[in-house]
């Protein structure tokens, strides 16, 4: 059986996608993955952040957790996104990583990764899905292989019946009101098995 490296690259500014980015990490490794996580870079200024002290609160409670390079990507045979939707659209803090990847893309690096992604929003339908479309319409440029969870398990239902990714409504003082835990794991674990398929298939 092929061992899988998987990154969970996420962008978090209260704590939501970070949990979602945890989970993630540990259905993978439930199904024998070597997981990591990783953020990418802040890029609101300091006094943006310092004026919402729930952002700032888990912008020092998450210092220490490594933020992404692109070697993250070369190590990676799958890649989990988490991030919060902007105007049903990506953060900026996302893209501007995304951004970044050229190179590697050029060189091919980027092609069969398998990827899967995440959302969230402050209402039921305040741009998730149009925020994980279009992080894999970046996807498709890569060459990459998207995993969605579609509706391969029931927990996808109980989570919101999101197809394209897991989805999750948090309220005003940022908790989660959609129990999407299960949906997580089972996204990341469907994650991992495609990617176990796609390198046994390329004989790595």
């Amino acid at each position: 059986m092929s061992n899988i490296n998987l990154a969970v690259i996420y962008y978090s500014s209260t704590g939501t996608n970070y949990t979602l980015a945890q989970w993630a990490a540990e259905g993978a490794r439930e199904a024998g993955a070597e997981a990591k996580i990783v953020k990418v870079p802040e890029l609101a200024p300091s006094s943006v952040v310092q004026s919402n002290p729930a952002w700032a609160s888990h912008l020092e409670a998450t210092k220490d957790v490594p933020e992404v390079a692109l070697s993250d990507i070369e190590w990676a045979d799958a890649i989990i996104f988490s991030v919060p939707t902007r105007f049903g659209n990506l953060p900026a803090q996302m893209k501007q990583f995304l951004d970044t990847t050229g190179g590697l893309w050029f060189q091919g690096k980027t092609a069969n990764k398998v990827v899967s992604a995440m959302s969230s929003a402050q209402n039921p339908h305040g741009g998730q899905e149009a925020t994980i479309l279009s992080l894999y319409t970046t996807m498709y440029h890569w060459g990459a292989i998207v995993a969605a969870p579609g509706y391969t398990d029931s927990s996808v239902f109980a989570s919101g019946g999101n197809p394209y990714g897991t989805s999750v409504t948090v309220d005003q003082n940022n908790k989660m009101i959609d129990d999407v835990k299960a949906g997580v794991l089972h996204q990341a674990r469907r994650t991992v098995e495609v990617a176990r398929w796609v390198k046994q298939g390329l004989g790595r």
